[in-house]
């Protein structure tokens, strides 16, 4: 027996935060009888209805994939853009894992694994993502410095774990800078830098934890392996 919210999750139909919100809004089903108690145990053999929807024990996918800019990070679109999931053929319920904003490119997770995508996104495990910023302008060390002691971001202060200078250039008055972020608030890396004074042109992400696009083109993804799979959970706090 198992929770029913772990259950749900281990699905691929949501996270195990969105699972138990359901739950708590009275959108589960078990057995004939709404469910709104977050203690409640179950398992595969029980009838599992969410939003209607049956609830079945799915084989696990991974995979980590190179978003294209112009690209939303979702499984579907209100106005017909292209969304992650349009990438892939495969028959399980994929989805993306956190978020890339429209304009920003690089490595996003993509799985029907609630589990693993709740620990990707939990603050306390501190998982890193390292970005690649070109902005607007010439950012000296001043500026450096002030993204390393942190900036107030909606009442909270936010600090990097990593900010670096990798190069400028006067010709076109850019930056080109590597920040490593734990947090996954709204647009993080561009107000961190617009909280310094400068606009991002561009943002790609090109590592999350130990996984890195290596030689993934834009709109290319990999399978993850078992043993990187393990590595992920392994990091578990």
């Amino acid at each position: 027996m198992e929770r029913l919210q772990k259950i749900i999750a281990e699905s691929g139909y949501c996270s195990r935060r969105k699972a138990e919100e359901l739950i708590k809004n009275g959108k589960v089903i078990l057995n004939g009888k709404i469910i709104t108690e977050l203690g409640t145990k179950a398992n595969y053999s029980d009838d599992i209805l969410v939003d209607g929807k049956k609830i079945e024990k799915e084989e696990k996918e991974y995979y980590i994939f190179n978003k294209p800019r112009g690209v939303i990070t979702s499984t579907s679109d209100e106005k017909g853009r292209k969304v992650v999931t349009d990438f892939f053929d495969s028959n399980k319920r994929l989805y993306p894992v956190g978020r890339l904003d429209y304009d920003t490119t690089g490595l996003i997770i993509v799985t029907n694994d609630g589990e693993l995508s709740n620990l990707i996104m939990h603050p306390k495990n501190e998982i890193e993502k390292l970005y690649i910023a070109k902005v607007d302008g010439i950012i000296k060390g001043t500026e450096i410095n002030a993204l390393k002691n942190g900036v107030i971001l909606d009442g909270v202060k936010c600090i990097p774990k990593r900010v670096k200078l990798k190069k400028f250039d006067k010709k076109s008055n850019s930056s080109i800078v590597e920040i490593t972020i734990t947090e996954g608030k709204n647009h993080e890396v561009k107000r961190l830098f617009e909280s310094v004074g400068f606009k991002v042109d561009k943002l790609k992400r090109e590592r999350i934890a130990f996984l890195t696009l290596g030689n993934l083109k834009s709109g290319e993804y990999r399978k993850l392996n078992i043993k990187e799979v393990k590595q992920l959970f392994s990091l578990i706090k």
